[in-house]
């Protein structure tokens, strides 16, 4: 009992860690300024139940959705970094239109939330490449069937925790007023903007040990 307790301890704080509910609550709120309380709501579901059932998808059968696709992890976190660089720089170059304009323009509540829950709040802000190997190295490692469903149970409260922390972001929103908003959404798109390219940083770094591991080279000073 001690070792499942201990473990349990693990899984639900690696997710968290890598996760971060609280990132993902100021990145929603920065993307959802313009939005009503309603649709908040559509958008913070939608994506915790795209999150939750791709980070269960990858914990049963990661390594093998992985290697039917001939896809490595280098390569999703480096198409992450780029997706979120897109995103990032879009919310930079925001339109400063006015309120009726956007109205106008503003695209139905069920498109609007399918597009931001899907991409970037579930993929790859909050099943990123980073809580995938982590759901996926916590499974391959656990020693019995409860071990595995205490897996499964930290993601639930992971994706759920992000849940409730995005849809209280609204209050945040309120408070900031109209110019409050658009600074944070600044604010918050070159801090995405850097995160995106750390992501892809990562991943090239993955990418470039991965090649030297595959053809046996090695940087070290030879003393031949």
């Amino acid at each position: 009992m001690g070792a499942l307790f201990e473990y349990f301890v693990i899984a639900v704080v690696g997710m968290f860690v890598i996760v971060n509910p609280l990132t993902t609550a100021f990145v929603f709120a920065s993307l959802t300024t313009e939005n009503d309380d309603e649709e908040r709501q559509e958008i913070a579901r939608k994506a915790v139940i795209a999150s939750t059932s791709m980070l269960f998808a990858f914990a049963l059968l990661g390594s093998l959705i992985f290697q039917l696709f001939g896809i490595t992890l280098a390569a999703f976190r480096i198409a992450g970094g780029l997706i979120l660089f897109g995103i990032a720089m879009n919310m930079l170059n925001k339109s400063e239109a006015p309120d009726h304009a956007k109205a106008e323009a503003r695209p139905s509540k069920a498109l609007l939330a399918q597009d931001i829950a899907i991409v970037p709040l579930s993929i790859p802000f909050i099943s990123g490449p980073g809580a995938i190997a982590t759901a996926m190295i916590l499974t391959s490692e656990a020693p019995g069937f409860w071990f595995s469903m205490v897996v499964f149970f930290a993601i639930t409260v992971t994706t759920v925790s992000c849940y409730f922390t995005m849809v209280h972001s609204s209050h945040v929103i309120r408070w900031l007023g109209n110019s409050g908003r658009r600074i944070l959404t600044k604010v918050f798109g070159l801090i995405l903007a850097v995160i995106a390219i750390q992501f892809a940083i990562n991943g090239i770094g993955d990418a470039i040990s991965d090649f030297m591991a595959s053809h046996n080279i090695n940087l070290g000073n030879n003393d031949e």
